[in-house]
């Protein structure tokens, strides 16, 4: 029976350290305690965001973040952020996601990323790794102006293409987003692949080390 396979974008399709990881050498030594507080901001500021019932765009809280972080650590020269803004718009996707996408549409699902991030920024990436030909919808919450893990966003899945949230795979490497898809009714793969401790209710469906693993599940 075919599915529809919704797939987060950033952690899960791409690589949220990537940006850095191109400018290794220029950030220098504190290169990934950098990188890990700008993802830690970016994700805290929509969340608080979101708690306070407001809105800004995933590109302009990505930029705060950076600023944040830019701020944290003055050994890095802050003459980089536009290079790194830059780099953000074009990360790299695992070694796995294009196959798995192609895979998923050999067989007859349908597949679709729900992601936080503003559609300019999801556009640049799907072009960059060469997936946009591999989805069915890329839905962004931008569409509702609540970021996940708020039901609206989900039901931006359902609502798309008719049907129930049980026809519906979630597919994220960021447990919190798991614990959101499987509240709102989605069965859920948690792509661990930091073998983070397991942690929220309710559980996800299946635990996986790489997207590769997800077509051998029978949903």
């Amino acid at each position: 029976m075919s599915r529809a396979f919704a797939f987060d974008a950033y952690g899960t399709l791409f690589d949220v350290h990537a940006a850095i990881g191109r400018h290794r050498s220029a950030v220098g030594h504190d290169a990934d305690r950098f990188s890990e507080i700008w993802r830690s901001k970016q994700l805290e500021y929509s969340w608080t965001l979101t708690l306070a019932g407001r809105y800004l765009d995933f590109w302009t809280l990505t930029e705060h973040a950076l600023d944040f972080a830019l701020a944290r650590f003055p050994s890095v020269d802050r003459a980089l952020k536009p290079k790194l803004l830059e780099a953000y718009l074009a990360l790299d996707a695992y070694p796995d996601a294009r196959a798995v996408l192609r895979d998923l549409k050999a067989r007859g699902d349908t597949t679709a990323i729900l992601t936080n991030g503003a559609p300019v920024m999801v556009a640049a990436a799907t072009a960059t790794a060469g997936v946009a030909s591999d989805l069915d919808a890329i839905l962004s919450v931008d569409a509702v102006r609540i970021y996940k893990p708020r039901p609206e966003a989900y039901a931006l899945v359902t609502e798309h293409f008719r049907i129930a949230p049980r026809d519906v795979v979630f597919v994220s490497s960021n447990r919190w987003d798991v614990m959101g898809a499987g509240a709102f009714g989605f069965r859920t793969a948690w792509i661990n692949r930091a073998r983070a401790r397991e942690e929220y209710a309710p559980p996800p469906d299946v635990v996986l080390d790489s997207l590769a693993a997800l077509t051998s599940i029978h949903w």
